[in-house]
């Protein structure tokens, strides 16, 4: 059984490239076979770094959306990994809703996870709280992704009536790690995979690439202990819900 994933949020420049890749690069290091779409056509994040892995996808029609499906139903040994764009939802909404996705996609043998990715304003608790309205219920695997690397204090959020929600519909809570801008902005301007980042002699110091490696390890042991209470995949370690 393979995984599909939807890397959301809703709001711009809370991290779901940044997670894509991090997806991608965990998929790789575990051999889990897997093909990613970029939906992001202003930044083509995700394309930029894993261009052998990633095919841009066109949100704006059902013909581009289809091309997701059309891939799943190729190969379905392979997860596939989908970069949102921002201000996507809608769209998406409808796709899912007027085509049963979700029912199309589970009798294909996937598990649908919804990626929520946050920063600590109030903006994306509330996006978040659509999500869960919409499909809390459905069927779906909701991961909720409190990024350090946007926000710093997740205590409102955790006090709030969306995180009692996310709890009562079984989400899971993950914590991605504060990787030091300055290493972030290295690999950014050299086109890093995050294995390359760890390695890459040239492009960074001893002590940056032992930040990356300790980065993608805490990271890594957070997906690993998803999957395996989703029980989906990759580990035998359990994961917390909210």
């Amino acid at each position: 059984m393979a995984n599909i994933h939807f890397i959301g949020g809703e709001k711009g420049g809370v991290g779901k490239s940044l997670t894509a890749r991090l997806l991608a690069q965990y998929c790789i290091d575990r051999h889990v076979p897997f093909v990613g779409f970029d939906g992001d056509a202003s930044h083509r994040s995700f394309r930029r770094f894993y261009g052998e892995f990633a095919a841009p996808v066109v949100l704006d029609d059902y013909t581009g959306l289809d091309v997701i499906v059309e891939a799943a139903e190729t190969d379905v040994s392979r997860d596939i990994i989908v970069d949102l764009a921002a201000q996507s939802a809608r769209r998406l909404d409808r796709w899912i809703a007027e085509t049963d996705i979700i029912g199309l996609l589970k009798e294909m043998g996937y598990s649908i996870f919804f990626w929520h990715l946050l920063d600590d304003g109030a903006d994306t608790v509330k996006l978040l709280d659509d999500t869960l309205r919409k499909y809390g219920n459905s069927g779906v695997k909701i991961i909720v992704v409190q990024n350090m690397g946007r926000g710093e204090n997740f205590t409102l959020f955790q006090q709030s009536d969306t995180y009692q929600r996310a709890s009562s519909v079984g989400a899971h809570l993950l914590t991605l790690g504060r990787l030091h801008p300055s290493v972030t902005q290295k690999i950014d301007f050299a086109d890093l995979s995050f294995w390359a980042a760890a390695h890459n002699q040239e492009a960074l110091s001893l002590t940056e690439r032992q930040r990356v490696k300790v980065w993608l390890r805490d990271a890594f042991q957070q997906f690993d202990a998803l999957f395996a209470k989703a029980p989906m995949a990759h580990s035998q370690s359990q994961s917390p819900s909210i």
